[in-house]
């Protein structure tokens, strides 16, 4: 499927999230402007201060924005919220270096003569000062935009949305058109953005600083005016058709959410569906929220109501319990502690178990004679692993199983989702760490080897959920026990080779599956 092909299909999600990415970043420039501008022209009248608030600027600016995302989310939760503020910080260091220098430079004459005529220090800063710093300020400005532009992509790991949820998605499905769709419309954008405030720029700076033919220069800033006056008054417009449509929804509504995986998108978008076409309960989406921390974080913190977890990654990354293989001790014990613990539900299991499991490459199991990973421990010291970022770091992941098989990988690298599958293919590692189910082990034809100790504890799929929301709609376990009743393993990894391969969304096919089987009309 080519490029266009691929956005003429999915146009509306693509324009959706432009104009989704086009607010969060106005709203956060917008605040930036309005904190920035004021804390430069205070640094420019207390000289004391200056250099401890643009050293702070400078420090936040030098602060990996994944790690500041990282920062926000325990203090703000998931969404909008952590995302705007992270990217006001980090456009703040331009838009109060800039106001700063542009007052700190003007003629000390021009001031004095202000002051000659008699005007006041207020009417010194607003008459003179701000105006003639204004085209610095706005070139402070101008870079702030864009670079949040490209800063807002980062909100699609917390659930904020924007061009990001593209980008990120196709990187994980190896699907380089959905990569496209995100990453040529958020260009475009930061190009357009630029063009404007590049116009808005020239319009602040007097006309008798500007070049050329006086009568010309403002026949050109009457047009300029007008057009900016129009784009204005059509960003103004859907910005308020969107947010008056976005707040007309049923009362009853619930937020479901999912990692940012495949297989948990599905399943989001597959609970959606069925939910609302059998109740009269609205979803509020919030798929491909992130790691395990950051979703039972967001439904702890009440900023989702739902999502799907495994028993395995519950036992043990969250309760912190030694691995074990027994299916029911595992499920009632993650549900009695949840409840205890967390006064979070945990509905009957589903009837897959998309447990950890190793892959290798058919040709490096012919060549060392690989069936099982005690037989993969003989050869694992001159072998190069490529494990997920929470695979290496788990009891339940790679050093639980390097201690139970008495093994130690040769070199470990860490990579996240479908990259380490193409590192596979290319003989940059040999050995990943993958689900039961991904689809991507049907897509690289890769072999999977057998647990012959049983190490790795049973990860059933179990929707958890708010007990305030279990109350409010009594009606949803029965819904999700009927339709875990359906997905056996072979189903989720035929589903998710759907997205992964075959490039189908994941509301497409949970969407397909649910009214293939007659569980929705």
């Amino acid at each position: 499927m080519s490029f266009l092909n691929y956005l003429g299909g999915n146009y509306p999600q693509v324009l959706s999230l432009v104009i989704e990415h086009l607010k969060l970043t106005a709203i956060s420039v917008g605040l930036a402007i309005l904190i920035g501008v004021p804390l430069g022209i205070f640094i420019s009248y207390t000289s004391k201060a200056g250099k401890p608030v643009l050293s702070l600027a400078n420090i936040i600016q030098a602060i990996p924005s994944m790690a500041l995302l990282g920062f926000m989310i325990p203090l703000f939760g998931i969404g909008t919220v952590p995302a705007i503020v992270a990217v006001v910080l980090y456009s703040l260091l331009p838009i109060i270096k800039n106001t700063y220098t542009g007052i700190e430079n003007i003629n000390p004459q021009t001031l004095e003569a202000a002051k000659g005529i008699g005007l006041t220090p207020f009417q010194v800063l607003t008459k003179v000062q701000i105006p003639l710093a204004l085209p610095v300020i706005m070139a402070g400005v101008r870079i702030a935009s864009v670079t949040a532009v490209g800063l807002m992509t980062m909100a699609a790991f917390i659930g904020a949305g924007g061009l990001g949820y593209l980008v990120f998605s196709g990187i994980k499905t190896v699907n380089n058109n959905q990569i496209l769709a995100g990453a040529i419309p958020a260009c475009i954008l930061a190009l357009s953005v630029d063009f404007l405030l590049g116009i808005v720029e020239k319009l602040v700076t007097p006309v008798s600083l500007q070049k050329g033919d006086g009568v010309l220069k403002k026949k050109t800033r009457t047009v300029q005016k007008a057009g900016l006056s129009v784009a204005a008054l059509f960003l103004v417009g859907v910005f308020i058709f969107t947010s008056i449509g976005g707040k007309m929804e049923n009362s009853r509504t619930i937020t479901i959410g999912s990692k940012d995986f495949t297989e948990q998108e599905i399943l989001g978008n597959m609970m959606a569906d069925f939910i609302e076409d059998r109740t009269d309960i609205s979803v509020n989406r919030r798929v491909n929220l992130g790691g395990t921390q950051v979703c039972f974080g967001a439904l702890k913190g009440g900023d989702i109501d739902l999502y799907i977890e495994y028993t395995g990654t519950a036992y043990t990354d969250m309760l912190k319990h030694s691995p074990d293989s027994d299916m029911e001790k595992v499920y009632q014990t993650v549900k009695d502690e949840f409840k205890e613990q967390y006064n979070i539900d945990v509905l009957k299991q589903m009837n897959f178990n998309n447990t950890y499991t190793l892959a290798v490459t058919q040709e490096t199991a012919e060549h060392y004679g690989i069936e099982t990973i005690s037989d993969l421990a003989k050869t694992a010291g001159s072998m190069t692993s490529g494990t997920t970022f929470e695979f290496s770091n788990r009891e339940d992941g790679l050093p639980g199983l390097q201690k139970a098989y008495g093994f130690q990988v040769g070199n470990s690298l860490t990579l996240d989702s479908a990259p380490r599958y193409l590192a596979l293919e290319k003989g940059e590692v040999d050995m990943i760490d993958a689900f039961a189910t991904d689809g991507l082990l049907k897509k690289f034809n890769l072999k999977t080897l057998t647990d012959d100790k049983i190490f790795f504890p049973p990860y059933y799929a179990i929707p958890i959920i708010r007990d305030e929301a279990l109350q409010n709609y009594p009606e949803i376990p029965a819904l999700l026990e009927e339709l875990g009743l359906v997905l056996t393993d072979e189903v989720m990894m035929e589903l998710n080779y759907k997205v992964d391969e075959l490039q189908q969304t994941p509301a497409e096919v949970a969407h397909e599956f649910l009214v293939e089987n007659g569980l929705i009309s």
